[in-house]
């Protein structure tokens, strides 16, 4: 009798772990909706996250709509991790915060730093996780402060689903990026980027740059303005509520530009995306790719 009660309670124990390990972690958070104008809860968030030890890099609005407002932020111990070992995970380094319009109110939504870092630093991040938490939680604790309790949104994957993630068979994976171009030097890399950049080409705009020269890595968050191939083209079509997955990467890693596929990172920030969704921005792929190898030429 007592052999079949333990055998029992090892049973409970063993499906409580699967159960917990198989957690969903939500894509985003949502804060409700704030009293105020952009302008003024833009303020408030830089001033918040500010307080946390967070360092505002860009902000911009999305589609052009000044509804709508992205702003990228990170801190030293997040980026000083992403850069250990120098490979695409750095993609992880930057957060966003998406404001829209809603009335005489914001609504303020949070791309879950957990999810990202799940995702980016896969099988590593068991390695870093204490101090990748830290960053999480005290970017949450700097938005709460402005009022309104944390909703989860968008739908979301377990950890083991987002460490191997593709959106089906025969999608890429997040070890498969594009590789845009190869330059003569890292120098050379980002000078042409940069020039391209600064000069709005196809479109484009730069809302932050992370760059380590000694490193030799930067990071660019790109605004994708182009009406007819951009933001303005694909985010109507699969939810403007996930604006926080905005802007588009570029990286530079040594003389190397690469991009995450977007059928991967699209998949990944709308991981509700349905097939019939999908489908209606089947040409947004290529179009990203074209207007980021232009970039580097």
């Amino acid at each position: 009798m007592r052999k079949i009660r333990l055998i029992s309670i090892l049973s409970v124990i063993f499906l409580s772990s699967v159960c917990l390990s198989a957690q969903e972690i939500t894509s985003y958070y949502s804060l409700g909706s704030v009293e105020g104008s952009i302008n003024d809860i833009s303020k408030k968030v830089t001033a918040a996250l500010t307080e946390k030890g967070f360092k505002i890099f860009g902000s911009y609005y999305p589609q052009g709509k000044y509804s709508n407002k992205v702003i990228a932020f990170t801190r030293d111990d997040l980026y000083k991790v992403a850069l250990s070992g120098k490979d695409q995970k750095f993609l992880a380094a930057m957060l966003k915060v998406g404001l829209i319009k809603d009335g005489e109110k914001v609504k303020i939504s949070l791309l879950n730093p957990e999810y990202i870092f799940n995702a980016y630093f896969r099988g590593s991040f068991a390695t870093y996780k204490d101090k990748l938490m830290k960053v999480d939680s005290d970017a949450k604790e700097a938005l709460k402060s402005i009022g309104g309790e944390f909703t989860a949104f968008g739908g979301g994957l377990s950890a083991k689903e987002l460490q191997k993630y593709h959106y089906m068979m025969g999608m890429p994976y997040f070890d498969e990026p594009i590789e845009l171009k190869i330059f003569s030097s890292f120098e050379e890399g980002t000078k042409i980027i940069e020039e391209n950049l600064n000069s709005k080409k196809s479109s484009t705009e730069k809302v932050y740059m992370l760059k380590f020269s000694n490193s030799k890595i930067a990071l660019y968050g790109i605004a994708l303005n182009d009406k007819e191939k951009g933001e303005a083209a694909f985010l109507p079509k699969i939810g403007t509520d996930h604006i926080a997955a905005m802007p588009y990467e570029l990286l530079l890693i040594d003389n190397k530009a690469i991009m995450l596929h977007a059928k991967y990172r699209l998949a990944l920030h709308w991981p509700k995306l349905t097939m019939a969704q999908f489908m209606k921005i089947s040409s947004t792929p290529g179009k990203i790719e074209d207007i980021l190898k232009s970039l580097t030429e």
